[in-house]
């Protein structure tokens, strides 16, 4: 099994990975039951708020979803993602250190990369999955289609800027398995608890595909 294998899988399941910022860990049981009940099973949950690994912990409890780590950037972030219940991890690049405790940890990771010289660097290591970050800053699906041209080995999960209007753009792409995006789940949604409301989104992105 490669290195990436498993990232690939988990990136396979639906067209679209939500991208979540949650505050309060009681939110993220019912959230995590709404986006797996539309059909995104595969979560990151970044780790930007002191809240992050409570509720990665509340969420891996949720039949049905994969729920992983993102905003991983220290061996520290790695362990502690881990021990709450991440399968799986995601980072906005990579450095030598984050990628050796990924794999003392067995944790699956997609790395992050922008250029064609860093897609290769990872692909020396054995990573053909990884994230595109940030997607349209660095130049939207245009410039992915122009980097997937002399690497065609290597498939991306574009994140940073898609949406519901940019998001077919990029999932039509040959080299794109998924996207990762944050409209699927937002703020003002999960504050209100409307976990109805969110399943519809989510079951909107699961289509993007079809």
């Amino acid at each position: 099994m490669s290195k990436t294998q498993l990232t690939r899988e988990i990136c396979a399941l639906a067209p679209i990975v939500p991208v979540l910022v949650v505050d309060d860990a009681a939110h993220a049981r019912p959230l995590a039951e709404a986006l797996v009940a539309g059909g995104l099973p595969a979560l990151e949950v970044t780790l930007r708020t002191p809240a992050a690994l409570d509720v990665i912990r509340e969420m891996a409890q949720v039949a049905g979803g994969v729920v992983g780590a993102g905003t991983l950037v220290t061996p520290d972030d790695v362990r502690a993602a881990k021990e709450a219940g991440a399968q799986f991890g995601v980072s906005p690049g990579a450095t030598d250190a984050l990628i050796a405790t990924c794999e003392a940890e067995g944790l699956p990771l997609l790395p992050g990369a922008a250029t064609a010289s860093e897609a290769m660097r990872l692909l020396e290591q054995g990573y053909d999955m990884l994230k595109f970050f940030p997607a349209e800053a660095s130049g939207g699906a245009p410039a992915l289609k122009a980097i997937g041209a002399p690497l065609p080995q290597i498939s991306f999960c574009p994140t940073g800027g898609v949406s519901p209007t940019n998001a077919k753009d990029y999932l039509s792409l040959s080299n794109v398995v998924c996207a990762g995006g944050s409209w699927v789940a937002p703020k003002q949604m999960v504050l209100d608890g409307d976990w109805v409301g969110i399943e519809a989104l989510a079951r909107e992105a699961a289509k993007l595909t079809d």
